[in-house]
């Protein structure tokens, strides 16, 4: 909590500046979140877990089941109570990433699609660029591995160990309407579940669980189904339509749940930013800017507690 709390409030910052900045209009929210119970069990761990965050600047308020049905009537009478959060937003992903990576090609970026890398390039003991499964060089000053669950096979081509592995992780979108979802106004975590549900415009993601099966993109069923269960016991309401989207996608899980960022395996030139879980959107801009400053020069004390020195 030490080291990720202060990076949780330094994200929504960044983000505010640059959407507003760069004009990407994504669906931005900034209107908290709430960590919804249906046992004392997780409402007493909800609780507890506020506490701890409130020592960081942090504003959890509790609220019982009655007064979250008169704020979001959409709950039914299983939630006893949550947590809010106010210090939080939402965003539609897929449409941030498209117009964020516009923007930085404005910018002079050079996005290259397909491209598969195999290794990171060295002379003289310094990263000089990346090789392509095609045999091509792609050279520069500085090597950042922003490479998500594939980091582990990259690191090791420079002879570093990087404890990663991927964490499957599903989703469902669906439609709002009479047999499908009901129009939050605020975003939520189930929280006996860890199943998040994200208002976007039309329709509302249910997203979570965490498997860990290897590298693959297998989508399972009943993964799917744990998300839907999970949101009906909380919404009665919630229909049977079918989705209008249903998808999985590989987390980045360190070994000690933090995320490692910073120059990698003594190698001069070369950093790593990943191990970020279920946080990567979240952190995505702290981290860069955390990489950035260590990259060109002035440095950041934020690496620390996340360097992958620790390992």
């Amino acid at each position: 909590m030490r080291v990720m709390a202060p990076l949780g409030k330094d994200a929504l910052g960044l983000f505010e500046s640059l959407l507003e900045e760069e004009r990407i209009d994504c669906g931005y929210r900034a209107d908290g979140y709430y960590d919804v119970c249906t046992t004392e069990v997780g409402l007493s761990g909800a609780t507890h877990e506020s506490g701890i965050i409130e020592r960081y600047g942090y504003h959890p308020e509790a609220v019982d089941g009655d007064e979250l049905r008169r704020r979001e009537p959409a709950f039914g009478p299983d939630v006893i109570g949550a947590v809010y959060y106010p210090e939080a937003a939402i965003l539609n992903p897929g449409v941030f990433l498209t117009r964020f990576v516009k923007a930085a090609q404005r910018r002079g970026t050079v996005v290259r699609e397909g491209a598969c890398v195999v290794a990171v390039e060295l002379s003289g003991g310094r990263a000089v660029g990346v090789r392509l499964d095609s045999g091509e060089v792609v050279g520069g000053d500085a090597v950042v591995l922003a490479t998500g669950a594939f980091s582990m096979r990259l690191a090791r081509s420079v002879g570093a160990r990087l404890p990663v592995q991927p964490g499957k992780g599903y989703h469902r979108d669906v439609d709002i309407g009479p047999n499908g979802a009901p129009r939050l106004r605020v975003a939520c975590v189930l929280n006996e579940t860890s199943v998040f549900c994200t208002p976007m415009d039309t329709f509302v993601r249910f997203a979570g669980t965490m498997e860990f099966s290897g590298e693959n993109d297998v989508l399972r069923r009943a993964r799917l189904e744990q998300l839907t269960r999970a949101g009906r016991l909380c919404f009665p309401q919630l229909g049977t339509a079918r989705p209008k989207s249903e998808w999985c996608g590989l987390r980045p899980m360190s070994m000690d749940g933090l995320p490692i960022v910073g120059p990698l395996g003594g190698v001069e030139g070369l950093s790593v930013a990943t191990g970020h879980g279920m946080l990567g959107l979240t952190l995505g801009p702290v981290t860069g800017e955390i990489i950035a400053n260590h990259v060109l020069g002035p440095g950041d004390e934020r690496i620390e507690g996340l360097s992958p020195d620790r390992f």
